[in-house]
């Protein structure tokens, strides 16, 4: 199947993209966009392999499904388009553990593309949903592929930085090799589990530091 992902991720990925689930999950994808209000936009359903290439894959951070608000959802886990206020409360918590942990001011906006570019990949376990209708795109297969993509990472990369915020990304453990990479859990950072662990964690400054062992260059968060 002919899929329009980046290069090198269309390469590590080829063989997923020939699996009869693929098709049928494509098969639904196309019939929501016919027939709903669906986010992201198609062209950036798969940004988050646009913006930080197979090859360049340092630290992964797993989000759920896009934000369900129209506009809001652009490819990214977690991150909105510059032009999108308020940010989530979940994004808030973020720049506010950063803020603590780094002593870095906020952005004004929530758009993360500048970490993707860094080596930072943002997988949403599911890729698109219905707008206003959380989980709606659960069942279509997203979770299969993306299933697949990191364990393509683990299997094919060394020393990657895997941040596994919340129960739904932690149990996502078992598809990472522990013996070859990182893995830095906390409770996810939405307002009703960020005061039970998420502040605090501190996962910036020790990410950083672990690229530093493997003389990778840090992510400027």
């Amino acid at each position: 199947m002919d899929i329009k992902i980046e290069s090198s991720w269309k390469s590590a990925l080829n063989e997923t993209f020939n699996q009869p689930y693929f098709k049928n999950l494509i098969d639904q994808v196309k019939a929501a966009y016919a027939s709903n209000d669906v986010w992201p936009k198609g062209a950036n359903i798969f940004n988050a392999f646009e913006k930080c290439p197979f090859e360049e894959v340092k630290v992964v951070i797993l989000g759920q499904d896009p934000y369900p608000t129209p506009g809001h959802a652009h490819g990214l886990c977690f991150s909105v388009p510059e032009t999108v206020r308020p940010l989530a409360k979940s994004l808030q918590n973020i720049f506010k553990e950063i803020q603590s942990d780094l002593e870095i001011t906020p952005p004004a906006h929530g758009n993360l593309e500048r970490w993707a570019t860094q080596g930072v990949f943002l997988l949403n376990t599911v890729l698109t949903v219905n707008a206003f209708n959380p989980n709606s795109h659960k069942k279509f297969g997203w979770e299969t592929f993306t299933d697949h993509v990191i364990k393509t990472i683990s299997e094919q990369q060394e020393g990657v930085v895997f941040l596994l915020w919340g129960s739904q990304a932690q149990q996502k453990r078992a598809l990472i090799d522990h013996s070859k990479h990182h893995i830095l859990t906390a409770p996810h950072p939405s307002p009703l589990s960020a005061y039970r662990g998420f502040f605090g964690c501190k996962h910036f400054s020790k990410t950083n530091e672990l690229l530093a062992l493997q003389n990778k260059a840090p992510i400027n968060w």
